[in-house]
């Protein structure tokens, strides 16, 4: 087989687990859009099944959730355009559909570069996926429920301290609340990224704590570029926890090291 069919086969893999991953996405997606969680009552236990309505569809619920428990008081969310709803619903259903079509990702990414590692590194690659999940839930709930109602609230701060009277438009909203959403999804990956690195071989412990400060600095800098105001408030609600995540990381690092070295 030539260098160029070997790429040629490289890329139609890819090609067909990207598409296995729009795949997946798209009809979760479409499914939170087309349907509508009804409640019902079940031995005194609130559960939900699914009805067909897509202009009260599931989107629309956790727009209007998120309406309620994030946006500050006395501030109107308002659609300025026709479709801005429709499309900030479209923006919350893909957000779904990649939070739980999560394991086939890491699946179809997993499947596709394992033939470029090594024994021990398939190993861990196979482990990875429902903690990968829990982490990134974990993120995207702890930005929900701490980091975002207050940063609305702080920058929401000024406009009424003037005087003013605040309408936010639904895309911004939406847009704004994802953009955290997303950032504590990805970064609490943190510690796992580290052990998934140290465990293949590449680097051991102390790598970590050796560069501690350099990867301090990316983390403030990353808080400073991903938080919307210059306050450097703000950005601590981000780097402050990456930065106790790398601290995890490597203690869980530590403790394995030594582990093994008593075994």
């Amino acid at each position: 087989m030539s260098e160029l069919d070997g790429i040629n086969q490289h890329l139609e893999e890819l090609r067909k687990r990207l598409l296995r991953i729009v795949l997946v996405i798209g009809i979760i997606t479409a499914f939170v859009l087309t349907f509508h969680a009804e409640p019902i009552q079940v031995g005194g236990i609130t559960v939900y099944y699914p009805l067909p309505e897509p202009l009260n569809n599931i989107a629309a619920q956790i727009t209007n959730h998120m309406k309620i428990n994030l946006v500050p008081e006395d501030v109107k969310l308002i659609q300025t355009a026709p479709g801005q709803a429709f499309f900030a619903q479209v923006y919350i259903a893909a957000l779904v559909g990649i939070v739980v079509g999560m394991p086939v990702i890491v699946k179809e990414m997993v499947g596709f570069i394992k033939p470029a590692l090594k024994e021990n590194e398939i190993h861990v690659s196979r482990n990875i996926t429902l903690p990968a999940l829990g982490l990134f839930i974990t993120g995207c709930i702890f930005s929900y429920s701490l980091v975002i109602p207050y940063i609305l609230d702080f920058l929401y701060r000024y406009g009424e301290s003037a005087g003013l009277i605040t309408f936010l438009n639904v895309i911004e909203f939406v847009t704004f609340v994802l953009q955290f959403l997303l950032a504590f999804g990805f970064s609490f990956q943190l510690p796992l990224v580290m052990y998934a690195i140290s465990v293949s071989g590449m680097v051991d412990s102390d790598f970590w704590r050796k560069n501690i400060r350099y990867a301090v600095v990316v983390i403030v800098i990353f808080g400073a570029v991903i938080t919307p105001d210059g306050s450097g408030v703000t950005m601590w609600f981000i780097a402050g926890p990456m930065i106790a995540l790398y601290g995890v990381g490597m203690a869980i690092i530590e403790r394995k090291e030594r582990k093994k070295l008593n075994t």
